[in-house]
C-alpha cells in the first residue's frame, strides 16, 4: 500500500489536498484537506448587523449573489418581515444568472479539460476533445467566455455591478429596473438561449425540458446534435462515468428561487431509499473531531468557530457537517432530486445514486430550467411598484438565512445581541461535500466517492482521480471560515 497527497489542485477556487491510500492501484482511503482557515465567522462577530451586507459576499468572488442572498435572507427572518415582490424576483434573476454562470464555467473550463489529457489518447473521440475542450486552445471556452460576460451584464441592471453588489438587502433589492431595462435583459436571456440551443445543447430548450427517462437522454446522445452536453454523454458512456464517484447517499437542499410564499425548486432531502422526506433544520450540526477547532456546541445556531491548531487526528479547516447524523450531498443533483425532477429521479434509480455522470447532467439539465423560468420572472416584474420593502432589525434575536448556490445548500445562521452579531455561522456547499470524517469516523461525501477508485496505477495524476473530485465543483475559499 502506497500513500500519497495529490494537490494542490489546478482550477479550483482556494486550495486543496487530498491524502490518498491506494492498494494495487485502488483507493482504500481519503482524505480531503481544507488547507486555508478564513475567519469570516469571526470578522462578523461584535459588528451591526447590516455589516453582514457588506462582509459575508466577500467570502467568494464566484458565488458572490448567492453569499449576498443568505445574508440578508438571514437578516430579514431575523427582522420577521417579507421582501418586496418585485425585490424577490430582482434577487432570482441575479441570482439565476450567476448560477448559470458557475455551471458553465465549471463544465468549460474546470471540468471538460480532463478528458483532453494524454491518458486519453488512444480514445476514438481523444482528438475531437483536444480541439474543443482543451485548457486556453479549446474552440469551446472561446464561444463560452463572450456568453458569460454578456450574462453577467444580468448583474449591471439588476445589481448595478458584480461580484460583491450591496443591491441585495433584507426588503429586496435597491435597484428598480424600468421597461427600457427590462427589454434589455429580455434581448440579453432570448441571445443566452439561442447559445444554449446552437452550441450547448445542439437541440431546442423545449427538448432538455422535456427529457423525462433515461433512454431519452440515451437517445439524445447518440443522435445527430454536435451540442457540447450529447458529446459529453458520450465521453461518459465510454468510461463508464455512471459507476465512479457514488455519493453517500442522503441528498439535502434547502430550496431556490424563493418569493413570499414558494419558491421554483422545494426544500428537502432524499434518503438512501430514494424517498422525498422534508428537511429538518434543527437537525444540521457540525462535527470538528478532524478538523482544527476546539469543541463547540454542535448546532450551528448555538457554535462558535475557535480555531485550534494543535490538535490530534486532525487534518483539515473544515468542519464536517452532518443531518440527523449523517453526511450529506448538496448540489444540482440533489436539488433536482428534492423537485422530483424525472430524469434525474430516473438517473439516480438506474445508477443507485449519484455519480459523476449525474451529478454533471443535473447541473446542464437546471441551467435549462434556470433561463426558462428567468424569462417568467421578467415578465412578472411591476415595473410601478417597490422593489425594496422597509425593514428594521431588532436588537435580540436568532435567525438563518439557507439558499442554494450552484454547488448546493449554503447557510448563513445569525445571532443578534444588542443589535451586534454575537455569532455567525457558515456552512457553504463544499463544507458538506468535502467535509473531512466526523467522530465515528464517518468519512465525507467526497471521501466516500473516492473510496474504491481505480487509479489504473496512475494515482495522483489519474483523470478519474480529477473527475470524481470536480464534479463536486469545489470552492475552497468558500468551505472554511
Amino acid at each position: 500500500m502506497s500513500r500519497i497527497v495529490a494537490g494542490p489542485f489546478n482550477r479550483v477556487e482556494g486550495d486543496l489536498e487530498v491524502s490518498l491510500e491506494i492498494n494495487d492501484g485502488v483507493i482504500e482511503k481519503a482524505e480531503v484537506t481544507t488547507t486555508l482557515y478564513r475567519g469570516f465567522e469571526q470578522i462578523l462577530c461584535g459588528r451591526p448587523g447590516l455589516d453582514a451586507l457588506v462582509i459575508a459576499p466577500r467570502i467568494c468572488g464566484i458565488c458572490s449573489v448567492s453569499q449576498s442572498i443568505a445574508a440578508s435572507t438571514a437578516l430579514r427572518n431575523l427582522a420577521g418581515g417579507m421582501a418586496a415582490p418585485n425585490g424577490y424576483l430582482a434577487a432570482n434573476l441575479a441570482h439565476a444568472a450567476e448560477n448559470i454562470a458557475d455551471h458553465l464555467t465549471h463544465f468549460y473550463l474546470f471540468f471538460m479539460p480532463d478528458f483532453a489529457r494524454e491518458e486519453y489518447a488512444p480514445r476514438p473521440w481523444h482528438e475531437e476533445t483536444v480541439r474543443r475542450f482543451k485548457a486556453v486552445s479549446g474552440s469551446a471556452s472561446a464561444r463560452f467566455l463572450p456568453m458569460r460576460r454578456r450574462l453577467l451584464e444580468v448583474m449591471g441592471v439588476v445589481a448595478g455591478k458584480w461580484p460583491h453588489s450591496l443591491a441585495f438587502q433584507p426588503g429586496g433589492t435597491t435597484r428598480a429596473i424600468d421597461i427600457g431595462e427590462r427589454v434589455q435583459l429580455a434581448s440579453l436571456l432570448g441571445e443566452f438561449q439561442l447559445y444554449l440551443e446552437e452550441t450547448v445543447y445542439g437541440v431546442s430548450l423545449d427538448t432538455i425540458l422535456a427529457m423525462e427517462t433515461v433512454s431519452e437522454l440515451d437517445e439524445f446522445a447518440a443522435g445527430p446534435s454536435q451540442g457540447d452536453f450529447p458529446f459529453f454523454l458520450t465521453l461518459a458512456d465510454d468510461l463508464q462515468l455512471t459507476g465512479v464517484g457514488k455519493g453517500p447517499g442522503l441528498l439535502l437542499s434547502y430550496g431556490a428561487y424563493h418569493d413570499g410564499q414558494s419558491s421554483l425548486l422545494p426544500g428537502g432531502m432524499v434518503d438512501a431509499q430514494g424517498r422525498v422526506l422534508p428537511l429538518d433544520v434543527a437537525g444540521i450540526s457540525e462535527d470538528v473531531a478532524h478538523a482544527w477547532f476546539a469543541e463547540t456546541d454542535k448546532r450551528p445556531t448555538e457554535a462558535d468557530t475557535v480555531p485550534l491548531v494543535a490538535k490530534d487526528g486532525a487534518y483539515s479547516w473544515a468542519k464536517a457537517p452532518r443531518l440527523a447524523g449523517s453526511p450529506a450531498e448538496t448540489g444540482a443533483a440533489a436539488r433536482l432530486a428534492v423537485a422530483q425532477h424525472p430524469l434525474i429521479a430516473n438517473l439516480l434509480a438506474s445508477d443507485g445514486g449519484t455519480s459523476v455522470k449525474t451529478r454533471i447532467v443535473a447541473r446542464l439539465v437546471e441551467t435549462a430550467i434556470l433561463v426558462h423560468a428567468m424569462q417568467g420572472w421578467l415578465r412578472q416584474l411591476r415595473l410601478k411598484d417597490e422593489f425594496c420593502a422597509h425593514f428594521a432589525l431588532p436588537d435580540d434575536a436568532v435567525a438563518s438565512g439557507l439558499v442554494e448556490a450552484a454547488r448546493g445548500a449554503l447557510g448563513h445562521w445569525v445571532s443578534l445581541k444588542g443589535g451586534e452579531i454575537s455569532r455567525y455561522q457558515i456552512i457553504a456547499p463544499t463544507t458538506w461535500n468535502f467535509s473531512p470524517r466526523d467522530a465515528a469516523g464517518v468519512p465525507g461525501p467526497l471521501e466516500s466517492a473516492l473510496a474504491g477508485l481505480d487509479t489504473g496505477g496512475l494515482g495522483a495524476q489519474s483523470a478519474a482521480l480529477q473527475h470524481v473530485i470536480r464534479s463536486f465543483d469545489p470552492c475552497m475559499v468558500c468551505t472554511a471560515h
